[in-house]
């Protein structure tokens, strides 16, 4: 199991980040490994239902994102199906004014031998992945985007 977790403080309101990362498609544009984002579906709890392609050393990997803790302005919680298992945690926090938000994953790369042989890879890679992801929130958060 591959586990990554990073905050970053962004210069806008809670509502303002929660409602921009509700948009499936706001994680394609902010996640650089998420190239396409299709089939969602409303759910019943306000979250989403949705498939999804992630590129990963030139590897397509398809799945099904289901968001099962939709909090507004607190967390969305998704379940990862497919070709990637696991989850993902996003949490958002008020400070002054500003919003801390946390991305959390975990998930298990498809096979044990390719674990074993690329987990230093794929950990730096989506350490870096994750931090490019919230400085993208955040640079088109604070933007107006």
């Amino acid at each position: 199991m591959i586990e990554v977790s990073e905050s970053i403080l962004i210069d806008a309101p809670v509502d303002e980040v929660y409602e921009y990362m509700d948009d499936p498609h706001s994680h394609a544009e902010v996640t650089p490994s998420i190239t396409d984002v299709r089939n969602v579906e409303e759910l019943k709890n306000g979250g989403k239902r949705l498939e999804y392609t992630y590129t990963i050393g030139g590897i397509e990997l398809d799945g099904e994102l289901e968001e099962t803790d939709h909090t507004e302005n607190d967390r969305m919680l998704f379940e990862m199906q497919g070709e990637l298992e696991g989850r993902i945690d996003l949490t958002y926090e008020r400070e002054e004014g500003k919003t801390s938000m946390t991305y959390s994953a975990e998930y298990d790369v498809p096979t044990k031998v390719l674990e074993k042989l690329v987990e230093p890879f794929v950990r730096k890679y989506n350490e870096r992945e994750l931090r490019t992801t919230l400085k993208n929130v955040k640079t088109r958060i604070e933007a107006g985007d």
